[in-house]
């Protein structure tokens, strides 16, 4: 199994203007307890061109900050794709209820049956 493939392909999937939790990338990559292996690895690009600015921590925390260029570049990046970014004492928050990626089973399956296919 190729983790970091399958993080990519998970991250491809979350459609603009949606935000997904770092547990919910790992889930859907059949590793549900290596969520810190998300953030590893779109920190250090190891997902490919993953979304990675839609990925936030379980609380709708901006937690990736590292990965971007500047500091508030994670922020505008959403902004732009429609996404209210609100202040917060531990940082900058997004609105899981509003703008969580739910996924569907059929998504689930999707990923999982292109995971079988590609051999990751």
């Amino acid at each position: 199994m190729d983790i970091y493939k399958r993080i990519g392909a998970v991250c491809r999937m979350i459609p603009e203007g949606a935000v997904a939790s770092y547990g919910q990338i790992a889930l859907l990559c059949g590793k549900p307890r290596n969520a810190r292996q998300v953030g590893y690895a779109l920190k250090h690009g190891l997902a490919g061109q993953a979304p990675a600015h839609r990925v936030v921590n379980a609380k709708g925390l901006l937690s990736g900050a590292a990965s971007f260029e500047t500091y508030d570049m994670q922020k505008m990046l959403l902004e732009g794709e429609g996404v209210s970014v609100t202040r917060k004492e531990e940082g900058w928050h997004v609105d899981l209820a509003r703008y969580g990626w739910k996924h569907t089973l059929e998504e689930a399956l999707l990923l999982e049956e292109y995971f079988r296919e590609e051999g990751i």
